[in-house]
């Protein structure tokens, strides 16, 4: 057992499998004692049993940690407030949430339904949500707290899952929003876009050339969750970690601006805008015509 959260009180949701497992175990063994959330349910969604989580508490308890079980659905207000009050209930405080919580269904955007769509939001997306606003809440009060969000590599777009990447790419706006409105009640909120074997990443139609473990994941969550983190004042960030590799995504900012003298008109837009402006190219747009040039020619694309 190490001491890197000694003392510190974390929940995890989607901690029955695969990062959120990692996770959990990972701040367990670095001294804290965690709430072990997971619903339990397929990849899809589908079929939730509590079981899931109960079994990582009984890992964690075999090892000498503490932990408790959580089965609710976080994508519900009750459930995700009902993480938050297990941990008071448990530990009397509060200091870290980790939103892996997550579902795919995958469609193509022309074809995808409503049944599609709205899970995969609410479990990735609401879910997130619905935790940070319970925990940001007690956090506010102690005046100390992380949050952190998980998002993916697809918050730049997805060719057939916009469902899940609109999701993740809500996740980074809703971090960067509880860093601000957080950080003067020493709150600091952070995501991480992780690229590990999983049974998600298991689907992905192309090989991975940059992937890691969820351990990998873990190590970088423990780091987000201690006070070294915060004291270096780390918030409102977005770091990828592949294996050996970690990379922090750039905040949000205008290219290039150009201004009228007078008002705007379409004429005038299409005259002035390719040359001036112009455009920020899309470095996806080639990966997928790569990927279709390797599906014709009957093989698996690099990414």
């Amino acid at each position: 057992m190490g001491n890197f959260l000694a003392g510190k009180v974390v929940a995890v949701t989607g901690a029955g499998r695969g990062i959120g497992r990692a996770v959990a175990l990972a701040a367990a063994a670095e001294g804290a004692r965690v709430v072990v959330n997971d619903h339990g349910v397929a990849m899809d969604g589908a079929s939730p049993t509590s079981e899931v989580a109960e079994s990582v508490v009984k890992e964690i308890e075999a090892a000498g940690g503490h932990a408790v079980p959580v089965a609710d659905d976080i994508s519900t207000m009750a459930g995700g407030q009902r993480v938050v009050d297990v941990a008071l209930a448990s530990y009397g405080r509060l200091d870290g949430v980790v939103c892996v919580a997550g579902i795919l269904r995958e469609r193509m955007l022309f074809n995808m339904a409503e049944e599609e769509w709205d899970p995969v939001v609410a479990t990735h997306l609401k879910g997130t949500f619905t935790v940070f606003r319970a925990a940001s809440a007690v956090m506010r009060q102690q005046r100390s707290g992380t949050l952190i969000g998980f998002t993916s590599g697809n918050h730049q777009g997805s060719v057939s899952q916009a469902n899940y990447s609109a999701a993740k790419g809500g996740i980074i706006s809703l971090v960067r929003s509880a860093a601000l409105g957080l950080h003067k009640y020493g709150v600091t909120a952070n995501a991480v876009a992780p690229v590990a074997r999983t049974r998600m990443s298991a689907n992905v139609p192309m090989e991975l050339t940059e992937i890691g473990e969820p351990e990998d994941v873990a190590a970088m969550v423990v780091y987000l969750l201690s006070q070294q983190a915060r004291e270096q004042g780390i918030t409102g960030q977005v770091y990828t970690i592949a294996g050996p590799k970690i990379a922090v995504w750039a905040q949000p900012r205008e290219l290039r601006a150009a201004y009228a003298d007078g008002s705007w008109t379409p004429e005038r837009i299409a005259d002035f805008l390719p040359g001036t402006v112009g455009v920020d190219p899309m470095p996806l747009l080639e990966r997928v015509a790569g990927m279709e040039r390797a599906a014709r020619e009957g093989g698996r694309p690099n990414a």
